[in-house]
């Protein structure tokens, strides 16, 4: 889940991160005031939970009250990548010297955070990345053992950065790595870190986003920034296809759907175990397949849950065929998938020949699953078969479909 600008600042300075004279209006009125408390000139910043406020107008800059409050009123009113402003922040215009970028982010390959820091902020980290990429410093970090001092350190002193400018950084970055691990994170960036004109630094923007997984672990945080439990704070609001997938996870306590997620495409999966479900889908892109769903099938689930979930893909628009496809599993009956996927296509009216492309779950009870598979000459694959080679000939079946419709 993401949170606003004055949310993510909020968190930070709860931390111990220092932050401007900022403040939340909701009206004009309310800027003016806020303008007038800060006395000098200021930013105003629509408070929406998309990128690319300043080139679509959500960014202005006031001299006086009276231009605050006319900011405010057109921000306000001004809707970004469709998204409404929650309100606007008010912030001093602060005198700075020269702009830092600091963050954390989850490395899902080596699955750590990782500490960037840049002597090249207020612009995009990836551009700087690509274009100046010494001027890019990382560091991997534990989740479970404190970001050191000396970490930090090593880390803004690769940009070239030293003296007291290195430690006041590094006391900054120590403290958004500690804020990253407590809160559950997956990002957590000030971009720009400001170093003003008597030296001390001070983030100037904040953006964070949080493990949807960790709100109950968060409730205490979430309730005193006033984030209300229906707010979902996805990057987008989950399809009606994505609602269902809720829906038939909580139908029954055996199993799960996992995370069900609608995609551009005509194979549909029905495809499980963890990690095994990433690599299916990775590798049926591979090979060229255009997958309509992702899903996290596993847990032994029931005949009718499995069976749902099936004809949930089944019936999206597009589909022309589903795979049914798992690492080696111990948890999960063979037999019962089978009879919950042969269901759906019945219920349907489908010919389970025609619509399952590749069938591939070996582990306990395979025998009994195969015979099921068989009688309704279903494809099926056995542990022989690895995950890659059945995504790459369910991609051919339905390659193969296409080309002949």
């Amino acid at each position: 889940m993401r949170f606003y600008e004055y949310e993510s600042r909020a968190i930070a300075k709860r931390e111990g991160i220092p932050v401007t004279d900022y403040g939340l209006a909701h009206t004009p009125e309310e800027a003016r005031a806020i303008a007038e408390r800060i006395g000098g000139p200021v930013v105003i910043k629509s408070q929406v939970l998309t990128g690319g406020r300043m080139k679509a107008g959500g960014v202005a800059f006031a001299d006086t009250p009276d231009e605050a409050a006319a900011h405010a009123e057109r921000i306000l009113a001004l809707e970004i990548r469709g998204h409404k402003p929650r309100g606007v922040l008010v912030d001093p215009k602060a005198q700075v010297k020269k702009e830092y970028y600091a963050g954390v982010v989850w490395d899902g390959i080596r699955k750590r955070p990782v500490m960037i820091f840049s002597d090249m902020g207020g612009i995009d980290i990836e551009e700087v990345a690509e274009k100046h990429p010494e001027h890019v410093a990382r560091r991997h970090f534990s989740n479970v053992l404190p970001f050191s001092g000396f970490e930090a350190k090593e880390c803004v002193a690769r940009v070239g950065v030293t003296g007291s400018q290195l430690n006041r950084a590094a006391q900054i970055l120590a403290k958004l790595a500690q804020l990253f691990v407590k809160y559950d994170m997956t990002l957590a960036e000030i971009n720009p870190l400001g170093e003003l004109e008597d030296g001390s630094f001070v983030a100037l923007d904040a953006h964070m986003e949080m493990e949807n997984e960790a709100r109950p672990r968060q409730k205490r945080l979430l309730e005193e920034l006033g984030v209300r439990p229906e707010e979902t704070r996805q990057a987008r609001e989950p399809t009606p296809f994505e609602l269902r997938g809720e829906e038939v996870d909580a139908m029954d306590h055996r199993g799960v759907a996992g995370n069900v997620t609608e995609f551009d495409g005509n194979l549909g999966l029905v495809i499980g175990a963890g990690g095994g479900s990433l690599t299916l889908f990775d590798a049926v892109r591979k090979y060229g397949g255009r997958p309509a769903n992702y899903c996290e099938i596993g847990g032994n689930p029931s005949v009718r849950k499995a069976c749902e979930l099936a004809k949930l893909v089944l019936t999206k628009p597009g589909v022309d065929k589903i795979a049914v496809m798992m690492s080696i599993v111990s948890n999960t009956r063979v037999d019962i998938v089978a009879r919950g996927v042969i269901k759906a296509c019945l219920e349907l009216g489908y010919d389970p020949a025609e619509k399952i492309a590749i069938f591939r779950i070996p582990g306990a009870w395979e025998d009994e699953g195969y015979k099921i598979l068989q009688r309704y000459g279903v494809e099926y694959c056995d542990r022989s078969v690895s995950m890659h080679e059945a995504a790459r000939r369910a991609v051919e079946k339905i390659q193969g479909a296409a080309a002949a419709a």
